[in-house]
């Protein structure tokens, strides 16, 4: 019977081999659980230790908290093209009100874009009351394998002491950035040695002033010291170590002498090599180092030029993912009949709110131009809508008005 059960495993494993997708999570239910990946630095890694990282750590969070806090709306084309605002129907229910039992749509993004952000790929089982879409719950410790008879994916998992293997219908696959093979390159095992160094950074610089006498440095004698001596001697020095002990007195007799090795506070602290890694950090999960409280030599945390920095930020990070999981959830879980008349998309609109000024030139803009009604405008806004008629009506500047109309609006 345990042979068996061996082979089943060493098979499940082949065909997980065999998919040629990069790398899987393993078996479990750790939201978090993955390979432990070996650094040069001697630190392995994986999803749940790199977080111990305060960089890696704040890169996910502001990711998924800027994506989940931007509204998930629903549209349909009316007859004439137009996009109309319906934020109606059981698919909307589910994914922006109460995807499961469990959590309320903004937990869901926050969770989704955090697998995303850690592990290139994201997977939900659909729930189903009949043929029914009634929720969409998350899966951890899934391992995607190729199907060979259908194409695409199946999906392995080791949930309540089972194993079982999902159809692709029944998984709702979120992936990153990735290389065209159906799976989202995971930013923990391709990022491991710069995260890893970080560490062991963060791990000397701790041990400097846990274990040493703030300064390192050693004793002399004109003696030759009896084993005896030495086994006291030593137990006399660990009473000064640690950081608590500092500023401790250490009397010193029979011409022993204290000889501390220079180690300036720069050198202790390692700053240069920890300033870096906060660098190399943001670079992997495509976060400026401003957004994570660090700024660059001579720069300030605030002014002009860094709501540069955030806008290029929601730009170039936020929307790309955002425009995947649209994407996603267009194919994935609107029927196909409606994929063509309605569509699904997070309202980019509020993450302008971190900026008054570029919002405010924006309604502007979308005023002048006649855009955008007083009441779109307000509603953008967070506003209650105008009574007036006329905040429903489009306008626009005419300060370019022929000559022959000059003087009418003043009859």
């Amino acid at each position: 019977m345990m042979n068996l059960l061996r082979a089943a495993i060493n098979g499940v494993r082949n065909e997980i081999q065999s998919t040629g997708g990069g790398w899987f999570g393993s078996f479990g239910s750790s939201a978090l659980q993955s390979p432990s990946m070996p650094t040069p630095s001697g630190k392995s890694v994986t999803a749940s230790t790199s977080l111990a990282s305060s960089v890696v750590f704040d890169c996910v969070r502001k990711n998924a908290q800027v994506l989940a806090g931007m509204p998930l709306q629903y549209f349909e084309k009316d007859g004439n093209g137009n996009d109309v605002l319906v934020n109606d129907g059981d698919l909307y229910g589910i994914l922006a009100e109460s995807p499961n039992r469990d959590q309320t749509a903004l937990e869901f993004w926050e969770g989704c874009s955090t697998q995303l952000s850690l592990k290139g790929n994201a997977y939900n089982e659909k729930l189903f009351l009949g043929k029914r879409l009634v929720g969409v719950r998350p899966l951890f410790g899934v391992q995607p394998m190729r199907d060979r008879d259908r194409g695409g994916f199946k999906y392995g998992i080791y949930d309540r002491g089972k194993w079982e293997v999902l159809p692709a219908e029944k998984v709702f696959h979120l992936r990153g950035f990735g290389a065209g093979d159906g799976l989202g390159m995971s930013t923990i095992a391709y990022g491991a040695t710069s995260i890893g160094a970080a560490l062991a950074a963060d791990e000397t610089a701790s041990s400097i002033f846990s274990n040493a006498m703030m300064t390192a440095g050693f004793l002399t004698s004109d003696q030759v010291l009896k084993p005896e001596q030495r086994d006291q001697l030593q137990k006399m020095l660990e009473t000064f170590a640690g950081s608590s002990k500092a500023g401790k007195s250490m009397i010193l007799e029979a011409g022993l002498k204290w000889n501390a090795t220079q180690l300036n506070p720069d050198d202790a602290q390692l700053l240069e090599t920890r300033r870096y890694s906060v660098e190399d950090i943001c670079r992997w999960f495509g976060v400026p180092p401003i957004i994570v409280g660090h700024s660059a030599e001579g720069q300030t945390m605030w002014g002009s030029g860094v709501e540069t920095i955030l806008l290029s930020w929601l730009t170039l990070g936020i929307n790309p993912m955002a425009n995947r999981i649209e994407a996603r959830v267009r194919k994935d879980l609107q029927p196909v009949e409606k994929r063509r008349r309605g569509f699904f998309r997070f309202d980019r609109d509020a993450m302008l709110q971190m900026d008054s000024k570029a919002k405010g030139e924006f309604l502007q803009k979308m005023a002048g131009s006649g855009t955008l009604t007083a009441n779109e405008r307000r509603d953008i806004l967070g506003r209650p809508r105008h009574t007036d008629p006329n905040a429903d009506a489009l306008l626009a500047q005419t300060a370019m008005a022929p000559l022959d109309q000059l003087g009418e609006n003043a009859k």
